[in-house]
């Protein structure tokens, strides 16, 4: 294995195409309730228009070689942004300021697990988020039957808030 980390920016984003995908498949495997809403989901639904809406964007992708193993985006948005017509995913109210952080996509490929890559991706989203000193409440958003990413984001110090969707997404927060 021959591991690198790169920080792309989104001009270069259409290299997630395939992961991102990937992404949505895993989720959807592990969906206890209704899978069926991944089916509309991909990088052109999800990913596309998340950073579109964004003030600012980061995307470090994990290259094995030449070949994407994993990725992490991670935002800064209006907080309006998270009340739309798929759901409200917080209390507008509860939030102090206009901005947001939020871990968005987090992927790593079957294999490439257990190596570290996760801490480490995750920690380098939580550095970035850190330059923003005007976004004081961070947010992940874990879909059902991924339990491993749950566990994972309490370990690091975030918070189950609520649920959304009758329980196709957990908030987590900071």
């Amino acid at each position: 294995m021959n591991l690198t980390y790169e920080t792309i920016s989104v001009n270069d984003i259409e290299i997630l195409r395939e992961p991102c995908n990937a992404l949505m498949d895993y989720q959807k495997s592990k969906a206890t309730i209704t899978p069926e809403r991944f089916d509309v989901m991909n990088f052109d639904t999800r990913l596309l228009p998340s950073m579109e809406k964004a003030v600012h964007n980061y995307t470090v992708v994990v290259k094995d070689e030449d070949k994407v193993v994993g990725y992490v985006y991670t935002n800064v948005s209006p907080k309006e942004v998270y009340a739309n017509e798929f759901a409200t995913f917080f209390d507008l109210s509860s939030v102090k300021a206009d901005l947001v952080g939020c871990l968005s996509q987090f992927y790593i490929k079957d294999g490439y697990r257990q190596f570290g890559i996760g801490s480490k991706l995750f920690q380098l989203s939580m550095d970035w988020l850190d330059q923003f000193k005007e976004v004081e409440d961070r947010f992940i958003f874990v879909s059902n039957g991924n339990n491993h990413a749950l566990e994972f984001y309490q370990q690091k110090g975030f918070k189950v808030s609520h649920d959304i969707l009758d329980g196709f997404i957990t908030v987590l927060r900071k």
